[in-house]
């Protein structure tokens, strides 16, 4: 029962804090300047004839 508590715990705090920050990274990711260029090249990549 111990370590179910020290698990919760760090879910409840540090595990909320990462998955936070993963969140905003992703989406500065994918907002960042210059991503429309690249997002466009690959979604034309299955329609490029070889």
């Amino acid at each position: 029962m111990e370590v179910y508590n020290a698990m919760r715990h760090f879910a409840d705090s540090w595990g909320l804090l990462a998955m936070a920050l993963f969140f905003i990274g992703a989406i500065f990711f994918t907002l960042r300047p210059g991503s429309k260029k690249i997002a466009d090249e690959a979604a034309n990549i299955p329609l490029k004839d070889e």
